[in-house]
């Protein structure tokens, strides 16, 4: 095999393209679901992914009233406007645009999420990951950036790379930090005609999420190449590097990975364990006031 083939045989190629799903969430906000239901129940370890977008204040206003959440992680990234959030733990901020709030529920946390605007645009993103067994009734933590804090790289062409968790093979590195699935949060943008490259563990399982435009995910032969529509997501198999070409104007995606725990999975609500038995523990534990 050349150079050149055994380099395009380590790229990942796109083996799943999601649509999302309309539905609602919280006090009735409207979203986008792309991880956590029919069309991808979960790609482990992350259990959910939802965006929010609207410029209609009636679709978020009403936001997410305090709720419990125990055995996983909550990842939220603004694109634009603003939410507070605040939890049972005395933790509090105001995630603007660019800035994330990640938080290890742990064995038990309350927390709330509204926006705190009354108007205009409000565009962002939840992730759920899983917590192995052996951290699923550890201590909550609270770990929150603002968009100053996040690591940002300029390649070559105009690329811009805003890490948020993990690091790029250039150096960059993500502020959050101590989480045990090694994550790879990135937000890119890329003008038209630009090519990102970028390494990835070969153990972990990746997606792709197009923000806006046109991108194309090149799995090293013609045959495996894939655009991605814009609002999509694209599941990706196993490989050393991911490539992709921006054809808009304008390109914008995220690039999530993770290291897969291969555990039991045991999910009701706003809770996620290793066992049903475990999920109906956690429902006393709350309904005892327990968090």
């Amino acid at each position: 095999m050349t150079t050149q083939a055994a380099q395009a045989d380590r790229n990942r190629r796109v083996t799943r393209l999601v649509e999302g799903t309309p539905t609602s969430d919280g006090a009735g906000v409207r979203l986008t679901r792309y991880i956590g239901d029919a069309q991808l129940d979960r790609l482990d370890p992350f259990l959910l992914l939802d965006k929010m977008h609207s410029d209609q204040a009636g679709d978020y206003i009403a936001g997410f009233p305090e709720h419990p959440h125990r055995g996983f992680e909550t990842v939220s990234y603004m694109l634009a406007g603003r939410m507070r959030h605040a939890d049972s733990k005395g933790h509090e901020g105001v995630v603007e645009p660019g800035g994330v709030q990640w938080m290890t529920a742990g064995r038990g946390i309350l927390h709330s999420e509204m926006p705190e605007q009354q108007d205009g645009l409000l565009w962002g993103y939840q992730l759920w990951i899983n917590l192995p067994a052996s951290e699923k009734m550890t201590e909550p933590r609270y770990q929150e950036y603002s968009p100053e804090e996040v690591a940002v790289e300029q390649r070559n062409d105009g690329i811009e790379v805003r890490v948020i968790a993990g690091r790029t093979q250039s150096g960059a590195v993500g502020p959050v930090n101590a989480v045990s699935t090694e994550p790879v949060y990135m937000d890119v943008s890329m003008p038209a005609g630009t090519v990102f490259e970028e390494a990835l563990a070969d153990t972990h399982n990746a997606f792709v999420h197009s923000v806006e435009g046109r991108l194309v995910i090149d799995g090293g032969s013609p045959g495996v190449v894939t655009e991605i529509p814009s609002g999509g997501l694209a599941v990706l198999s196993p490989g050393e590097r991911v490539v992709i070409h921006g054809q808009a104007a304008a390109n914008r995606f995220l690039l999530i990975a993770g290291r897969p725990l291969n555990e039991p999975v045991a999910r009701m609500g706003p809770f996620v364990m290793n066992s049903r038995a475990q999920i109906f523990q956690a429902y006393r534990d709350f309904e005892s006031g327990r968090f």
